[in-house]
């Protein structure tokens, strides 16, 4: 069973790929995420993708299943955005396609785990599995997939990754190449449509390499006799290699693109191969040499009937490596390796228990051209072997014992804290950069996490309490093996927040809020309907540093609550109910005004109220609905009269007539006017 992550696009062919059959299953994972919707040479990356992958599955190969599995492309902001569109089945081109072009990029890059769901979906634990990944981004959902592509290699039966990055910068060329490298895949990189149908083309090819098998003998009746070649091919290879060594093999012509060349032990049975590489329109291609030294040929063999039409003699002797390691590293803690020379670029140095079995490793680097590099010690202490292995046959030429001894690591943090607030978290030493400090409830399971932030090389840094109240740890957790080796007990206690603002205000006005604390400078206040679902919100504003601010009520009359809620968790810590009544409704407050709804322009009229003014501090004033409360065309003071004769103002509009006390600057009273 073979799996294809197409996620979009880039990948430079720099390894070794592996043979995968094409009447395997075939799982398509896609990009939705909304950087599709970027632009090369004023083209969306989407547009180009649709094109190109059309272009791929017209020339898919008959009866394969495939399968398509996309993300980001429902929801904005959800990591959990994942879909399987079609189940590995029988290729329907026409509905692969229109399935391709009805998705549309929205969202976030959950990829690690678009990349998991898939090689589930094919039971990559049972069946081999192959990968095709196509991306336009990086991971933006909190997860490695370099760790998650080295976990699915050693736990899969076959699981192989090839890679398609699709307008990245070389930077972030890295962040996508590593899953291809830790599973032996492709890495192919592309800048623009062409490139990008390029590097899909080059993926097909390698995927599509048949395994080299005998042809099942069949009878039929009155058999036609196949064509014989007579041709006598030369080879040319060199009279030794090292064992696992890449080595150039030239022939003297082709017969069919598809035939192939081969190495085997001198004296192989027809039809037996071991590494080999389809001779397509060339006269020269490379071989790796297996990993067990001794005699061995190399065969130009025919596709059709695989008999060999020449071969050549080849000695392959013992590679001599040395490897050298510190005697002792720290769990968790990245440490130095070198080795005297590089056979293969897929090699790779690991690190693993004294006396694993071969081809058993755990963290590992490919050694390319180089002779240095670095590796992470284990999570757990004890004494273990670092080895260099060749990727022919996964056997170990070199091997240097190193001991893994505990670290010892502190971690504090203040004993209480506020739901959602920020808080400081302090280390006594960082053993790997890409270890991190986070806040879980006390006791959880090895691996949890929820709000947490990269040690670095830092020694202190902020993560943000939980929206719920009770006890937690602040935990130091080594990347390698998520393992916790140092907490902290921490209370998180309720937050106490006093949310004020008005009880009545008019459909789309202005109101003034004010809260009594910003636990989180990213918590927001939110009018919603009251009732809504924790998480629901309109409109809104940050708190930041303030403690008010200013929104629009609701366009529609009726009945809301106004909420701080908390960034961490979407939980409402405060409410107040709001009541939105029409735009033109009046509002009263204890003056009982009465006022007429229209009037002509410059009309007199006669404006009531029950109030009793106790001071010389209440007024009546007309002012433009936009005017501040305390602004005004005109204002009359209120004496022990309860009536006023007020001339409107002779342009044409909606005015407000305020009742208003002055003294303790509030608006007791205010109607709406419509001049016209």
């Amino acid at each position: 069973m073979r799996l294809f992550a197409l996620l979009p696009l880039v990948l430079a062919s720099s390894l070794v790929p592996s043979i995968a059959a094409a009447s395997e299953d075939v799982v398509v994972v896609y990009d939705g995420s909304g950087s599709m919707w970027g632009q090369i040479a004023g083209v969306a990356k989407v547009e180009i993708a649709r094109e190109v992958m059309g272009d791929l599955i017209a020339t898919w190969p008959e009866g394969a299943n495939i399968g398509l599995v996309a993300y980001g492309h429902r929801r904005e902001g959800d990591c959990s955005d994942i879909e399987t569109l079609i189940a590995p089945s029988p290729l329907d081109r026409a509905t692969f396609i229109s399935t391709v072009n009805g998705v549309t990029p929205r969202g976030r890059t959950p990829l690690t785990e678009s990349v998991r769901q898939a090689a589930d979906l094919l039971s990559y634990r049972d069946t081999q599995a192959t990968v095709i990944l196509i991306s336009d981004g990086l991971e933006t959902c909190q997860a490695d997939p370099c760790a998650l592509s080295a976990e699915l290699a050693q736990q899969g039966v076959n699981f192989t990754a090839h890679v398609v990055g699709f307008d990245l910068t070389e930077e972030e060329h890295a962040g996508l190449a590593c899953i291809a490298e830790n599973t032996g895949g492709v890495f192919v990189p592309a800048q623009n449509a062409d490139e990008l149908r390029d590097a899909l083309a080059h993926v097909q090819n390698v995927v599509d390499l048949q395994p080299l098998s005998p042809p099942q003998s069949v009878t039929e009746p009155d058999p036609v006799p196949e064509q014989q070649v007579d041709a006598e091919i030369e080879l040319d290879v060199p009279a030794t290699v090292v064992t696992g060594a890449s080595f150039t093999v030239a022939w003297s012509s082709t017969i069919d693109p598809q035939d192939y060349i081969t190495i085997v032990p001198v004296g192989a049975d027809e039809n037996t191969y071991g590494n080999y590489q389809r001779v397509y329109g060339n006269t020269e291609s490379s071989l790796t040499a297996p990993a067990e030294p001794g005699l061995y040929e190399v065969r130009y063999v025919l596709d059709e009937g695989t008999r060999a039409l020449g071969s050549t003699p080849v000695e392959v002797v013992e590679a001599e490596v040395s490897i050298s390691a510190p005697d002792e590293v720290t769990t968790g803690a990245s440490f130095d390796v070198s080795w005297s020379s590089s056979i293969h670029p897929q090699d790779y140095v690991a690190i693993v228990p004294v006396g694993a079995d071969e081809g058993t490793y755990t963290n590992y680097q490919r050694v390319r051209d180089q002779t240095e590099g670095s590796l992470t010690a284990p999570a757990e202490p004890g004494l273990y072997e670092v080895r260099y292995v060749l990727e022919e046959g996964a056997r170990t030429l070199a091997s240097n014992p190193v001991e893994v001894i505990e670290a010892e690591i502190s971690v504090s943090a203040p004993e209480t804290v506020t739901t959602g607030a920020s808080f400081t978290v302090a280390w006594s030493s960082s053993v790997h950069p890409q270890d991190y400090v986070t806040i879980v409830p006390v006791g959880a399971d090895k691996g949890a996490y929820t709000n947490y932030q990269r040690v670095r090389d830092d020694t202190e840094n902020s993560l943000t309490a939980p929206s719920e109240p009770g006890l937690y740890e602040v935990r130091y957790v080594l990347e390698e093996g998520a393992r916790t080796l140092a907490s902290a007990s921490i209370e998180v206690v309720e937050a106490e927040v006093i949310l004020n603002g008005p009880d009545v205000a008019r459909a789309q006005t202005s109101l003034r809020i004010n809260w009594s604390m910003a636990i989180h400078p990213q918590d927001y206040i939110t009018i919603v309907p009251a009732g809504a679902d924790e998480g629901t919100y309109r409109d809104y504003i940050r708190v930041r540093t303030d403690l008010e601010g200013d929104m629009n009520a609701p366009a529609e009359p009726g009945l809301y609550e106004i909420r701080y809620v908390l960034q961490e968790g979407a939980r409402t810590v405060s409410s107040r109910t709001l009541e939105v009544v029409g735009a033109d409704a009046p509002l009263d407050d204890g003056a009982g005004l009465v006022v007429p709804a229209q009037a002509s322009p410059g009309e007199t009229i006669t404006v009531s109220w029950s109030d009793t003014a106790e001071s010389a501090d209440q007024r009546v004033s007309i002012a433009r609905t936009d005017q501040a409360d305390f602004g005004w065309i005109e204002a009359h003071r209120v004496g022990k009269e309860t009536t006023l004769e007020l001339t409107m103002p002779n342009e044409p509009g909606r005015y407000e007539v305020r009742y208003l006390d002055i003294g303790g600057q509030a608006v007791l009273g205010r109607a709406i006017v419509e001049v016209e």
